[in-house]
């Protein structure tokens, strides 16, 4: 194939280049998210909870006035809306800065 056919080796190497700084934003993307933390309420902020970028729940308050022996399903309602809030903020994160990273190309899993 000629020269041509590739952009020529300059191109190719241009190419080489923004996959390699792609590479490397992708890798302190993923060293800043491991550190953020993402925080969620629900009921009014009667529960809160806090999960980091690796999407691990790192704290959950729950304020007194909401724990009612009669109605535990209420509590774990809002249990779990806090938790999926702030993995669902998590995720938003991490995508969007994907996106910045590589302009919206859909990379194969494993990749980020």
């Amino acid at each position: 194939m000629s020269k041509k056919g590739f952009g020529g080796f300059g191109g190719m190497s241009n190419l080489v280049k923004q996959a390699q700084k792609m590479q490397k934003d992708m890798k302190k993307l993923q060293e800043e998210l491991e550190s953020a933390e993402f925080t969620a309420t629900s009921g009014g902020g009667a529960v809160e909870a806090t999960v980091t970028g690796k999407k691990v729940l790192k704290n959950l308050k729950i304020d007194k006035d909401v724990v009612d022996a009669d109605d535990v399903e209420t509590l774990e309602d809002l249990v779990m809306a806090a938790v999926n809030e702030a993995v669902k903020q998590a995720d938003n994160k991490a995508n969007s800065q994907m996106t910045s990273i590589t302009g919206g190309i859909n990379l194969p899993g494993g990749m980020f």
